[in-house]
């Protein structure tokens, strides 16, 4: 070790037994802070670029910053006697010093210096944050800020609802986030070109701003989604007072491009509770604009509602796995023949018993299925089980028997799967013939789009099977499509048929609809049979056949089979 190493522990105190010359070597203003006993700090020496920061700031003078700083209880006074009790405590401290846009920001730090004559002595730097923390804020503010509109952004509005819950207002009872959908905004958007849909974002939050009371706060939470936060008087009252203004403020038609469209939006509305998450806030708002589209009007968030939709989520898992897993089942409820009492065929219906929840009824999962698109895949199992146990009671019996069966299609298989190739596939597989499968589908596959639905009932046709409308009477759809498309039977809605022991309307109606498939060519079938009568006035009115739990409810395909048997023996006697 060399002399000079060895000294230098020993020089340093030494050298800071001064400090001035030292602390004009530093390239930071810095200064020597010592306090006797239990008075207050004192400034002994300092630099250069201390007494510039000193100059520049609201004490304007070392005596100044001694009597504002260093004496009495003040932060920095406060901060100094705290860490020279203990040199062991935070030494950084960042402080601001002035208000407004003059404000400048500093941030101290204390490194203890050797003890001298009973005196604790620390090294104070102080650095300059100033240029630091406005370009902080200035990336802040961009970050929180919507760049075409100019307002606050998704991030910016979870702020705005903290803020809001903090606040403590009298004159205020609370307060709600309000969600607004801009409605056909992509239409326009792809139609007219990015720089019209720009501007249409722009005039619309124009208008939302026009529709604001004082105390109430606007931003764009998405690409035509803004949220407001409301402050209620009122409670609910107020947040639909609110609602109302916005759609007013929509009324008149917008001017893009020469034209003048018009442009409606969906409001949902969440009132907000005691500590409750801005996040779940918001998605409760924007659960209620999913609401608001289907109703047409404002709609406020009901908790009931949400757990329904949780549930149908729910439901989606749990369907997704019955069908990798094969837990759902296939019943089948007999048709009759009005005139013989024999079982002509039968219709293939979806049960699933869930190990947990029990039975779910199709009224439930076949909706989720639509919905999540797993009908697909439910229809082609379906068509394909319904199928194989058609023949497998042939192979049973060991004879072709004079049965057919009956498999529903939703619009959304017409719509998104090849139904022919399906079809087709299914007779070829299992060796069914086309004129015993039924093919059942609703008026609104045919309405959605009725050239697709033309197609897909003529490729039907080829494959010699019999295509029937179901639930007839109760969609939309118009009688030229009977005239046009290949239906063989018409399937007339329970709604009708349950009420015709009661209600002259119905038995009218359904008088109508036998006589129009006999003027088409068509066959009938009635559903929700329940009653000896029922049956009777609808044979006497010339239905060919029919079902519903009079009969029998949907049975096992053991159980089917059996009924089957026990029919033929009935209508044989």
């Amino acid at each position: 070790m060399s002399a000079r190493s060895r000294t230098a522990p020993i020089a340093a105190p030494l050298l800071w037994a001064d400090g001035s010359a030292l602390l004009d070597a530093l390239p930071i203003a810095a200064a020597i802070v010592e306090q006797d006993g239990c008075g207050s700090p004192r400034i002994t020496a300092y630099n250069e670029r201390f007494a510039e920061a000193v100059a520049l700031s609201t004490a304007g003078t070392l005596e100044a910053v001694t009597e504002q700083c260093l004496d009495g209880e003040g932060i920095i006074a406060t901060h100094l006697a705290a860490w020279f009790l203990d040199v062991g405590a935070k030494a950084d401290l960042d402080f601001r010093d002035g208000d407004g846009l003059s404000a400048r920001f500093y941030r101290f730090k204390l490194a203890p210096l050797p003890s001298q004559r009973n005196s604790r002595r620390a090294l104070l730097s102080v650095v300059d944050r100033t240029a630091e923390v406005q370009a902080e804020r200035t990336l802040r503010a961009e970050m929180l800020r919507d760049s075409l509109t100019g307002l606050p952004n998704r991030l910016a509005f979870t702020e705005m609802v903290e803020a809001a819950a903090r606040k403590e207002d009298p004159a205020f009872t609370g307060h709600a986030v309000l969600v607004v959908d801009m409605l056909r905004f992509s239409r326009i958007n792809e139609s007219m070109g990015s720089l019209a849909g720009d501007e249409l974002l722009i005039t619309f939050a124009r208008r939302l701003i026009s529709a604001l009371r004082a105390g109430d706060t606007l931003a764009r939470t998405g690409g035509n989604e803004f949220g407001i936060v409301v402050a209620l008087r009122r409670g609910t009252g107020d947040a639909l007072k609110a609602a109302s203004r916005i759609q007013e403020a929509m009324n008149a038609p917008f001017r893009l491009s020469e034209l003048e469209i018009k442009v409606e939006c969906a409001i949902g509305l969440a009132m907000m509770q005691s500590g409750q998450d801005p996040e779940e806030l918001f998605r409760n708002a924007q659960f209620a604009v999913k609401q608001a589209k289907a109703s047409g009007k404002p709609e406020v968030y009901k908790p009931k509602e949400a757990s329904l939709a949780r549930r149908r989520f729910s439901i989606e898992t749990e369907l997704r796995r019955a069908l990798d897993r094969d837990l759902l089942e296939l019943f089948y409820q007999p048709l009759i023949d009005l005139r013989t009492g024999e079982v002509s065929g039968f219709e293939a219906l979806a049960r699933w018993h869930h190990e947990d929840r029990g039975e779910i009824s199709p009224t439930e999962f076949i909706p989720v299925a639509e919905e999540s698109g797993l009908i697909l895949h439910l229809g082609r199992w379906a068509m394909n089980r319904a199928a194989t146990t058609l023949v497998g009671w042939d192979r049973e019996l060991g004879k072709r028997l004079p049965i057919s069966v009956g498999v529903n299609l939703s619009a959304i298989q017409v719509a998104r799967d090849d139904i022919a190739s399906m079809v087709e596939g299914t007779l070829r597989t299992t060796g069914l013939t086309g004129d015993r499968l039924t093919l059942e589908l609703t008026e609104s596959a045919i309405v959605q789009d009725p050239r697709r639905a033309t197609r897909v009932f003529d490729a039907l046709k080829a494959l010699d099977t019999t295509v029937a409308m179901d639930d007839f009477g109760t969609g939309y759809s118009s009688l030229a499509y009977l005239q046009r498309l290949p239906i063989d039977v018409l399937k007339i809605d329970r709604s009708f048929v349950t009420g015709m022991m009661v209600d002259p309307d119905s038995v009218a109606i359904v008088r109508a609809v036998l006589g129009l498939a006999d003027a088409l060519g068509m066959t009938t079938t009635a559903e929700g049979i329940e009653s000896r009568e029922l049956a009777t006035t609808l044979a006497t009115l010339g239905c060919a056949s029919g079902q519903g739990y009079f009969f029998a409810k949907p049975l096992e395909a053991g159980e089917a089979l059996t009924h089957w048997k026990s029919r033929l023996r009935t209508a044989a006697r």
